[in-house]
């Protein structure tokens, strides 16, 4: 509200700016990063650079009224009310503004309240291909140093069944400031397939910092996935993400993400890698759009005599989000990864360096039946060719489900 509300101040009551007048691009830059501070939940900074910007600049109405709309929402009575009165006196608002102080006058000045967020997903789905079985027939292996075509076994052919689906998200505030953490549970059950349920939970907690015109947020989570009835993996993730001040139009942003994850298997011996990724993505977003293009660069160092060894890759990634007649919101999203291994994959049974190459097309479709429940429906297309044929495969799946979220 204090972002909306500065903003509307802003325009009803701020003087045109002027180039002559001294400090007046310094403190609309300053102004501008208070909005961005605003909009990423981190008060404290908003509330440093907006006094900042009333010090160089006294007659900014919108910059008096954010400050004293974050102070009240920080718990500093005094300030807002003082703040509050001072907007009265110099700058005689018109009744919009005098109704948002009243109002917010009403509502009390209390201590910081941390505001959270829950989302619930159920749904039902059909998988053509739940064990990423091979399509092939046959398979290629080296027997006494020469290439033998062996029938490809039963277990490895793909197998098809429907499931359900339950996706439970819950995202809180930690401080005043921007810092959040967050719980997530997926868990998916097969009519007949059971050795292939699978259950996933993640937690984490990130928080942002602003250096100058630079943006950075830092995260850390851990997860545990479950296949079948044992526990299968283990995950833990650390995160940077930066924003620099590059010239780019209102509507799209940049940043680049650097990462580092680890990854234990509890059934598996010798599988255990960490991987280090480095990401840059442009986001477009104005009035019915949304549009993402990121490219990354990845590499997988195992941490046992892997099978193949380390591999290194890239993953690019496109996405588009658009708003539809009849309140339907449609989203595409592409997604084409590779990897290349460093060594034979089993010498002297497979010789082959494996190189994977997988192709992920998903659409969706999103109508909203209340303001809080909505029904979506999306179908994935997966495609993943590799240098050894055992591990080729294609899938297919649809699946509809209810949501409902939290205002």
């Amino acid at each position: 509200m204090a972002a909306l509300a500065g903003l509307s101040c802003a325009l009803a009551l701020a003087p045109a700016a002027r180039a002559d007048e001294p400090g007046e691009t310094e403190s609309q830059l300053l102004y501008q990063q208070a909005l961005q501070s605003i909009a990423e939940g981190r008060k404290n900074d908003a509330s440093a650079t907006l006094s900042e910007v009333v010090a160089k600049e006294p007659l900014h109405a919108g910059a008096w009224l954010d400050l004293a709309l974050i102070q009240c929402a920080l718990g500093h009575a005094d300030e807002a009310e003082r703040l509050f009165a001072a907007i009265e006196v110099r700058f005689n608002p018109p009744q919009g503004i005098l109704e948002l102080i009243s109002e917010a006058r009403a509502g009390g000045c209390s201590n910081w309240q941390p505001q959270s967020h829950a989302t619930l997903s159920i749904g039902r789905g059909l998988d053509q291909n739940v064990n990423q079985g091979s399509y092939g027939s046959s398979y290629g292996v080296t027997q006494a140093g020469v290439q033998v075509d062996l029938p490809q076994p039963i277990d490895f052919q793909p197998k098809h069944d429907q499931f359900s689906w339950l996706s439970a998200d819950y995202l809180r505030d930690l401080t005043p400031n921007g810092s959040s953490g967050y719980l997530q549970l997926q868990s998916r059950r097969y009519d007949s397939l059971g050795q292939y349920n699978s259950t996933a939970l993640y937690a984490g907690a990130d928080t942002p910092w602003r250096f100058g015109h630079w943006t950075v947020r830092g995260s850390a989570s851990m997860g545990l996935i479950t296949l079948g009835s044992q526990l299968y993996q283990r995950q833990a993730q650390l995160q940077v993400k930066v924003g620099p001040p590059l010239p780019l139009p209102g509507s799209v942003q940049f940043h680049l993400t650097a990462g580092v994850s680890r990854a234990n298997y509890l059934t598996l011996s010798h599988f255990d890698a960490n991987t280090l990724e480095l990401r840059g993505q442009f986001t477009y977003h104005r009035d019915a759009d949304l549009a993402a293009i990121g490219l990354a660069g990845l590499d997988d160092r195992a941490l046992a005599a892997r099978p193949g060894g380390d591999r290194r890759g890239w993953l690019a990634t496109l996405q588009w989000k658009h708003q539809l007649p009849y309140q339907l919101t449609g989203e595409l999203n592409f997604s084409h990864q590779r990897w290349n291994g460093a060594e034979a994959y089993s010498p002297g049974f497979i010789d082959d360096v494996r190189r994977q190459r997988t192709t992920l097309l998903r659409a969706a479709l999103t109508y909203p039946l209340s303001a809080s429940q909505s029904l979506l429906l999306e179908a994935r297309q997966v495609r993943n060719q590799e240098s050894i044929s055992i591990f080729q495969y294609n899938d297919r799946q649809l699946q509809l489900s209810w949501q409902w979220q939290t205002p």
